[in-house]
């Protein structure tokens, strides 16, 4: 890998890290998605720094181009994310869902007084 694209890479996955960092210090991003973040960082330095672990990837899965690799792993990671998000969604839809029927069951239960004189 030439010089260029590995100092290109190191800069990214540097910039990752204090945008995420930056994220959670403004309380933005919870901390509990930050470390995702911080390993996709990581992994972007990994790959940057040695570039034969890259190459020896793609000859484990049959990939010609190392880019190919690249592709592949980044598809396979946001799938991930999708389906993390989708699940979450699905949770958070459950709870609004049965917090709006409690919040109905309490009104209808309880009924706020009449106004004075209309008994």
């Amino acid at each position: 890998m030439p010089i260029r694209q590995k100092i290109f890479a190191m800069i990214v996955a540097i910039a990752l890290f204090i945008y995420i960092i930056d994220l959670v210090r403004r309380k933005k991003l919870r901390i509990e998605y930050s470390y995702l973040w911080m390993i996709t960082g990581i992994v972007i330095m990994i790959v940057a720094v040695w570039h034969d672990f890259l190459l020896w990837i793609s000859r484990l899965i049959g990939a010609v181009w190392p880019t190919s690799t690249l592709f592949l792993l980044a598809l396979i990671f946001l799938t991930a994310i999708c389906i993390h998000f989708s699940v979450r969604l699905s949770l958070l839809s459950d709870q609004v869902q049965i917090l709006s029927q409690e919040i109905a069951l309490l009104k209808t239960a309880d009924p706020s007084p009449a106004p004075p004189g209309k008994t």
